[in-house]
């Protein structure tokens, strides 16, 4: 039976407690602001139960959440959600995503941590399979053509591998992400700063719809919500803990690319780096992560594939350029036929002088040449070969 369809009479104890346990982050998710600092200090040691007691109880210390635990209604909340098209998935569910889990430990309380109550998903694709091979994109909102560019090929790439592309529905980089995921036919999610029923910016409703259609949408607020400044931040963390890796397609030195970078880094997550122009002010902040940061420069799918992968697969091969006919020749064949003139022959003896050898060294060097291809004899002496003469762009 589904979530919708079921009524708590109807399940196993066990059940019973999950869904009551699923009430109860409800109303969590609707009191506490995503990573709210005072909230990891207050209820550090406490599990989630312990938790929305003690927010209902009025104890000395809750004051600041008092106000919302009088307007909470987890229930209403879950019909809003239904008719939505979404659901609320919870540690223990098949769709939790466990990796988000590594929150719990990463960042500081400064910088808005901790693992999310619950998520807020609407689309049919199940959260925790999508999310296994996944990677973020993430940049400027004010991107120049050349970064969204850039974001909708590698987002292209990454759905043409089997990779889930994951970003935040904003204008820019972000969008272009998301359409190039779906260019290739493959899944994308997006990750909101306000509720999954709620479409910021708007203008953008319609490529959030084609998301939830084909992908997911994704939030720890509950429905109706509005986004702030400090949500997108709470959002980022959320972003970077939820993929393999994070890449950065221009941002500037103030970004919130950036921050989603920093959260990469303390989830232990690689940082990835899409080098841009240097008289660009829009990738300023992502040569920095370069030079700086240890990020990893990446300049295609390849490279985004090996440094997302397990150690030893998917390497990228070290780029070569075309073999030359030339490759392999010694020393004394490369001075013979540096000093063979290109079209007005000339004799062995001229081309030893020119080429600082002696005849008879230089004589054998010309014939190992011509087997070569790379020269010709003629009646009036020795030139290169028509074949050389065109791959070096000549007559």
């Amino acid at each position: 039976m589904t979530q919708a369809s079921t009524t708590t009479t109807e399940l196993a104890p066990e059940r019973v407690d999950m869904e009551a346990e699923r009430l109860v982050r409800i109303g969590l998710s609707r009191v506490i602001e995503p990573g709210d600092p005072a909230a990891l200090s207050a209820f550090q040691d406490l599990d989630v139960i312990e938790a929305w007691q003690r927010l209902r109880s009025g104890a000395a210390g809750m004051e600041r959440w008092s106000a919302r635990v009088a307007e909470v209604d987890p229930e209403r909340d879950l019909e809003r959600a239904r008719s939505a098209g979404a659901r609320f998935v919870i540690p223990g569910d098949d769709e939790w995503p466990a990796q988000v889990e590594v929150l719990a430990d990463a960042g500081q309380q400064s910088r808005q941590g901790g693992v999310p109550f619950g998520l807020w998903v609407r689309g049919a694709a199940n959260l925790r399979q999508v999310l296994e091979r996944s990677v973020a994109i993430v940049g400027a909102r004010a991107c120049s053509s050349y970064g969204e560019h850039a974001a909708a090929e590698l987002a292209a790439g990454m759905a043409d591998n089997d990779v889930t592309v994951v970003s935040g529905g904003a204008y820019g980089i972000d969008a272009a992400a998301h359409r190039g995921a779906m260019a290739g036919s493959g899944v994308t999610v997006a990750v909101l700063a306000c509720g999954v029923d709620v479409c910021y910016p708007k203008s953008n409703t319609a490529l959030f719809d084609r998301i939830a259609e084909e992908g997911l949408l994704v939030s720890e607020l509950p429905p109706a919500c509005s986004p702030t400044k400090l949500r997108f931040l709470a959002r980022n963390r959320l972003i970077a803990a939820a993929t393999t890796g994070t890449i950065v397609v221009e941002a500037a030195v103030r970004s919130g690319a950036l921050n989603t970078a920093g959260w990469a880094e303390q989830c232990g997550r690689p940082v990835l780096a899409v080098p841009g122009p240097i008289t660009s002010r829009m990738s300023e902040g992502v040569h920095l992560l370069v030079r700086e940061r240890n990020a990893v420069l990446v300049t295609s799918v390849a490279d985004i594939l090996e440094a997302i992968s397990p150690m030893g697969h998917r390497l990228t091969p070290y780029p070569h350029a075309p073999a030359e006919p030339t490759d392999g020749l010694d020393l004394e064949l490369r001075r013979t036929l540096d000093a063979v003139p290109v079209l007005r022959p000339a004799a062995a003896d001229r081309i030893a002088t020119t080429a600082g050898l002696d005849v008879d060294t230089v004589r054998e060097c010309l014939e190992t040449l011509e087997q070569a291809d790379l020269v010709e004899y003629l009646e009036t002496g020795w030139r290169l070969s028509p074949n050389h003469r065109r791959a070096l762009g000549g007559p």
